[in-house]
């Protein structure tokens, strides 16, 4: 969401670039995704090799040619022995692109199996983390590592990487047989890439905290329209659409603005290989004139160093500009694996074990929770629940409810205290084992895209189209479905918008019945129904919640009087507990409330 800084500007609440140690670590961990494919990559490595190999061995022939079929020292040339050389060349040249297109192909076809491997492995990490992760990222910024952060390695996976190894062994290659053919001018003629080396040292800090700024730009701009898209109705509501606006315009200005930099500090790659390329070409046809009028060196031998010339600045200036795409790779590997790291701190134990089917006692002992360090949410909670009985938790919003049965599904983790069902710490099983025998109704449902079945069926997968029916009957679904025009297969749209309030809250308690968990949650899940239905939910639930535990935060306090245990809340902390009969007689907060309402 949008918040003013101190100059009045529109600004995001996590507007920072991350600016962690220059490091290879990140790329070092994507061999974890790429070691899989090795039996694969092995003839990929033997095509790159082969192809290497007669790149370096055509001018190879050209020089023999020359110097033996054209114009030789000792003798006259012969057509016929350079016809055998020309046909030597052909050959390595069709092998060469033989090997190449061998190579592409399937590289690209291993990096896309990489790629697909890292986003799902990204994906399932998002998955399990905690809430608390997401009350501190947007959704755009989790998006924008899903997507434009993974997309962004595509390339170095799928063409950089081996087009690096091949270049690199390409400059060893030329840098060995010039030594070979002529140790001094070989030396010679290299002695301005430790220079143009040195040169690019001092931009690579620059470029990598560039382009991993432009991906944080990226990021906000994706959060930006995320939010703007998700909240059009509060916008058009309050009038905001030019502050909204010119916000955007403000981070779409400022992202081309960086690209604009990161762009000029990459193109300065380009003028420097060439102005490197054309001083070694200078120092070769100078020193290599000499070489040749002292007869230390053949003619040939200079048109081949010419040849191998042309082609070292090639790779050069191709690694140049795989450089920058190591840099955005890199920026995009730290950014991809604080993520799998922020997952890593919530896991389950290594030892966790399945939670047996559960009676449904649950016990709070001495339960603490911070949202923020020194603003306690929950404080010193002690609770116990029969298995099987009703609980409804009450008090002013902020008093912590929904907060409380947030930790029973360890959504969030209590920082003092533990959470026992039956016995069993919840800390050592498994979530889904946890989760699984829980039933969450909130008052704002989620449902997604897809037909009413799908939306129901979402609460057990394997359930029947009879068990979907019976789910939806029992809840009073069944009625309004059924006047939809292709009743349950009726397709919905995002967050179910063609539906009502109230339709959505009856389809979120049909998923709930079909999951037939032991324990129930019932988050103000009646808030948007009206009270004709209200009464008849109430009817269902005292069928449901049998032999169930169930837990209910509700406002309205005429759903909740007939509960077994009624606790109130207030700033974190259990001020009164009893039924309904009880509290009343306390002269409490509880009778309070009632008779406010």
């Amino acid at each position: 969401m949008l918040r003013r800084d101190k100059k009045h500007r529109f600004v995001y609440p996590d507007d920072a670039v991350m600016k962690s140690t220059y490091s290879w670590r990140s790329m070092l961990r994507l061999l974890q995704y790429i070691l899989p494919y090795w039996k694969q990559l092995v003839p990929v490595a033997v095509m790159l090799l082969i192809g290497t190999l007669t790149k370096l061995a055509i001018p190879i022939l050209i020089v023999a040619a020359i110097d033996h079929a054209i114009n030789p020292v000792d003798g006259e040339g012969s057509s016929m022995l350079l016809l055998w050389y020309v046909g030597g060349m052909l050959l390595l040249y069709l092998i060469q692109k033989s090997a190449g297109r061998y190579r592409i192909r399937y590289m690209n076809r291993i990096g896309q199996r990489i790629i697909s491997d890292l986003r799902l492995a990204l994906f399932q990490r998002v998955q399990a983390l905690q809430l608390r992760f997401y009350d501190r990222h947007t959704v755009g910024s989790v998006l924008g590592r899903i997507t434009g952060d993974v997309n962004a390695m595509e390339e170095l996976l799928t063409n950089g990487v081996v087009t690096m190894l091949m270049d690199s062994i390409q400059l060893i290659g030329i840098a060995v047989v010039l030594l070979i053919w002529n140790f001094k001018l070989g030396i010679a003629v290299m002695l301005v890439v430790p220079l143009m080396f040195m040169v690019s040292m001092v931009l690579r800090r620059k470029i990598r905290f560039s382009f991993q700024s432009l991906r944080f730009k990226q990021t906000r701009i994706n959060a930006h329209l995320n939010e703007s898209i998700q909240g059009i109705k509060v916008t058009q509501a309050y009038g905001q659409e030019q502050p909204n606006i010119h916000f955007f315009e403000r981070i779409n200005s400022e992202h081309i603005k960086e690209w604009d930099k990161a762009s000029a500090l990459n193109q300065l790659f380009g003028p420097m290989i060439e102005l490197t390329s054309a001083v070694g070409t200078l120092i070769l046809f100078w020193y290599g004139s000499f070489l040749i009028q002292s007869q230390a060196i053949t003619v040939g031998v200079l048109i081949g160093f010419s040849n191998y010339i042309a082609s070292f600045w090639e790779p050069v200036t191709r690694l140049g500009q795989l450089y920058t795409q190591l840099l955005v790779g890199m920026a995009s590997a730290e950014r991809i694996f604080e993520f799998m790291d922020e997952g890593s701190r919530h896991m389950e134990l290594p030892n966790a074990k399945k939670l047996p089917e559960v009676i449904g006692e649950v016990t709070l002992e001495g339960v603490q929770f911070e949202y923020e360090q020194g603003r306690p949410a929950l404080q010193d909670i002690h609770l116990n629940v029969r298995a099987g009985s009703t609980v409804a938790l009450i008090g002013n919003t902020g008093a912590g409810k929904s907060t409380l049965v947030h930790l029973l599904g360890r959504y969030y983790e209590p920082s003092q205290g533990r959470i026992l069902i039956d016995g069993i710490d919840i800390r050592e099983v498994t979530l889904h084992s946890l989760r699984s025998q829980m039933g969450v109704v909130l008052q704002d449902t989620f449902i997604f895209a897809g037909t009413i079945r799908e939306n129901i069926r979402y609460g057990r997968l394997n359930a029947s189209d009879e068990e979907v029916e019976k789910a939806a009957n029992m809840v009073f679904a069944h009625e309004f479905i059924s006047e939809l025009p292709q009743g349950y297969d009726t397709e919905l749209q995002e967050r179910g918008v063609s539906l009502s309030m109230g339709q959505r809250q009856l389809l979120a308690f049909a998923r709930a019945v079909l999951a037939d968990p032991r324990i129930l949650i019932l988050d103000e899940a009646t808030a948007n129904i009206d009270t004709e239905m209200e009464v008849k939910i109430r009817k269902a639930l005292s069928q449901i919640q049998q032999d169930r535990t169930t837990f209910i935060i509700a406002h309205r306090l005429s759903t909740i009087r007939d509960a077994d245990l009624i606790v109130v809340i207030d700033q974190g902390r259990i001020i009164e507990q009893g039924n309904h009969v009880e509290l009343m007689k306390r002269q409490g907060v509880y009778r309070k409330l009632v008779e406010a309402q």
